[in-house]
């Protein structure tokens, strides 16, 4: 989650995320990371969207983003992680919406 987390915080609109750029990055397999970003999404910390114009030769990319209340639970778990704290599910991830 964590991983996952600085990703997304990391990203821009010059640097979007999608799924496997974020595998990548994060050094994880897809099978951990979409059910993490699924739960991002459900809890309204995450957004996401597809490709408008996909590329031939692959599917559109789905893109995902912090949502404004999601960057600040994003910086408060890692903070929470750095301190040594733990929180709801282990990182801070509480409900809430965008």
């Amino acid at each position: 989650m964590i991983s996952v987390l600085e990703v997304l915080l990391a990203t821009t609109d010059d640097t979007p995320a999608w799924g496997l750029s974020i595998c990548r990055t994060a050094d994880l397999g897809p099978g951990t990371v979409y059910p993490i970003l699924d739960r991002l999404l459900e809890r309204g910390w995450v957004t996401s969207h597809d490709e408008k114009e996909p590329h031939p030769g692959r599917p559109a990319r789905r893109y995902y983003e912090l949502t404004g209340n999601g960057r600040a639970q994003a910086r408060e778990a890692l903070e929470a992680r750095r301190a040594g704290r733990r929180t709801a599910f282990g990182i801070g991830l509480s409900g809430g919406t965008a």
